[in-house]
């Protein structure tokens, strides 16, 4: 990245490989480039988040035989599946990412996902081919999980990298904005098919609609971003040891339990639609319709966390957010469960996300922020995989065998409740990293 102003100091500054610049004003990318960007992580969470909204219709199709929420269950296992693969994406295409450029790291993970998208919509039913469905579905999950998991450093990093200094925030946070903006489309796309098809049409090839309306956008994805400038130069392109990294596993041991923590409170928001359909018992275009309202929420939200971040600072953002949304969690889940009325749980549904969405941009752009640029695709997609691995293949099982077990349906709130005050006081241990407060800009 070329940074505008006069370099005139460089060196350690805690956890921070800095160069002290003059901060001014400069172009970033055009919009379309920003769009050939984000197009892809839209699309990938568009995918993977819809196979979390359409888990019951998935889970009788290649598992018939067993009971609904056992059915449910085996249908999150197979989700959870491409969680497992996530490290492996991490780990080769986010070290991709600082070896041979942002872009070869994004044009690979787009198309393994195109690869993946495709084939779990073109699986056939256990009915059609029996045990091979099933194992089908997990390979592909799979698939999924190495894209999803090769995603996240190279594109984070190149959103940071092509942004105006004082403008970070603002295009960092486009990757959670993109990934609301996939919850939306989703929920869009669910709740129409909801509404146009009968129950036993979207059980047979709905949600297969679903998959394939998203790999409608792969072809013009891989195309826009083969054209797209690289933001990592040749010349910075490099191997690098663990030595280099030791410096900065303080920021990867934080990021991964602030990351853990968000990946907890993300796929709790992604189990709403199932949540309001088989536990609360409402009708299933309801649930959908609390997928729009989150996904809307996010999408406007992110942003203005991004750019309120950069106007004074981040960590004032996450800590008020974070308390904000720590006492705002069982109430909000008390009222959906309580009257289980559509004005309740979308308007609960919608607290929670625009409180969810003030504090999570903040978290990555510090994180992005605090890592040099030659180890910054590699280690955060690294430890962002990991920490989505650790937790977030369990989370939507778990929420629903703890609602099973207990007959308790705020067992999800209990546990938003814990993981959030973990996280609220890891931010304690983040430094400030925005431009505006520190005066000090990464490369």
């Amino acid at each position: 990245m070329i940074l505008t102003g006069q370099a005139i100091q460089a060196g350690w500054s805690g956890d921070l490989m800095t160069s002290t610049v003059a901060i001014s004003s400069r172009s970033g990318l055009p919009l379309g480039q920003i769009g050939a960007v984000v197009v892809g992580n839209a699309l990938e969470f568009y995918d993977f988040l819809t196979y979390s909204f359409f888990a019951d219709q998935i889970g009788r199709t290649f598992f018939p035989q067993h009971g609904s929420y056992s059915t449910l269950f085996l249908s999150e296992l197979v989700f959870a599946a491409g969680f497992i693969t996530r490290p492996i994406g991490g780990i080769v295409i986010g070290i991709l990412g600082d070896r041979l450029g942002r872009k070869p790291a994004m044009v690979l993970s787009f198309a393994l996902m195109g690869v993946a998208i495709v084939g779990i919509a073109l699986t056939p039913s256990y009915r059609t081919i029996g045990l091979a469905a099933p194992i089908l579905a997990v390979c592909f999950r799979m698939i999924q999980g190495i894209a999803l998991g090769g995603e996240v450093g190279p594109t984070t990093a190149y959103l940071l990298e092509a942004a105006p200094p004082e403008m970070r925030g603002f295009y960092t946070s486009m990757q959670y904005a993109t990934q609301d903006l996939a919850v939306l489309c989703a929920g869009l796309v669910g709740f129409a098919l909801a509404n146009i098809l009968d129950a036993s049409a979207l059980q047979d090839w709905g949600w297969r609609v679903a998959f394939l309306l998203g790999a409608t956008v792969v072809p013009l994805g891989l195309i826009a971003r083969r054209n797209l400038p690289e933001t990592l130069p040749a010349a910075e392109t490099k191997s690098y040891s663990l030595s280099e990294v030791r410096p900065y596993l303080r920021i990867a041991a934080l990021g991964f339990l602030l990351l853990a923590c968000m990946t907890i409170t993300y796929y709790v928001i992604a189990y709403l639609t199932t949540y309001a359909t088989v536990t609360l018992h409402m009708p299933s275009n309801l649930g959908f319709a609390a997928t729009v309202v989150a996904g809307l929420c996010g999408v406007c939200f992110d942003l203005a966390s991004g750019i309120l971040s950069d106007r004074i600072g981040r960590k004032p953002v996450m800590l008020v957010a974070g308390f904000l949304l720590v006492v705002t969690i069982v109430p909000a889940f008390t009222i959906m469960a309580h009257f289980r009325t559509a004005a309740t749980l979308l308007g609960a549904t919608a607290v929670i996300c625009i409180l969810q969405s003030f504090f999570a941009p903040p978290i990555l752009v510090s994180l992005t922020e605090s890592l040099p640029r030659y180890i910054r695709s590699g280690v955060l997609g690294i430890v962002y995989a990991c920490a989505i691995t650790s937790v977030g293949a369990a989370t939507q099982p778990v929420v629903t065998s703890l609602i099973e077990i207990t007959g308790n349906p705020l067992m999800p709130a209990w546990l938003l409740s814990g993981t959030l005050t973990i996280g609220f006081v890891a931010v304690l241990f983040l430094r400030e990293t925005a431009p505006i407060k520190t005066g000090i800009v990464t490369p």
